[in-house]
């Protein structure tokens, strides 16, 4: 078992998702995360841009990890999202974005943020596991990458 083994369910995983720009792919998983935690979409919306605006949250080489900690959520939440077309994410080696993960946790969840965080940061370092998120279209496959990064 690791950090990421629960956050990620079928049902949160985004393959060929449409979003042409940041805005678009924030209101989707905010209308995502809204229907399986009981949050407004807006107000999950709105922690991610206010975590966004401190700094992009892309990694380079393709993805990113927009996240926060949102008031009134009970446990971490995570989801992945494939992008048909790459779009702007300000990353650090200027490349556009067509994996996020998308990640909340509860407004005092510090250590664990950090926890998982520092866990989905590795995953995504892994060219390996890059490649495969990339071009695999199984959404059971993408899943159990997911829930198993960093079993022995």
């Amino acid at each position: 078992m690791n950090a990421l083994t629960d956050l990620f369910t079928i049902d949160r995983i985004a393959l060929n998702s449409p979003c042409i720009n940041r805005a678009e792919a924030f209101a989707a998983v905010g209308q995502l995360f809204s229907t399986q935690v009981g949050l407004e979409a807006d107000a999950i919306v709105a922690f991610l841009n206010a975590r966004e605006d401190l700094g992009s949250t892309a990694l380079g080489a393709g993805v990113a990890i927009p996240h926060g900690r949102v008031k009134g959520l009970k446990q971490p939440i995570a989801a992945f999202f494939k992008l048909q077309e790459p779009i702007d994410f300000a990353s650090p080696d200027g490349e556009a974005v067509s994996i996020l993960i998308f990640l909340l946790v509860p407004e005092k969840a510090t250590q664990q943020h950090l926890e998982i965080l520092s866990s989905i940061a590795q995953l995504l370092s892994d060219p390996g596991a890059r490649k495969t998120l990339a071009s695999e279209d199984d959404p059971k496959k993408i899943c159990n990458l997911l829930q198993s990064w960093g079993s022995a």
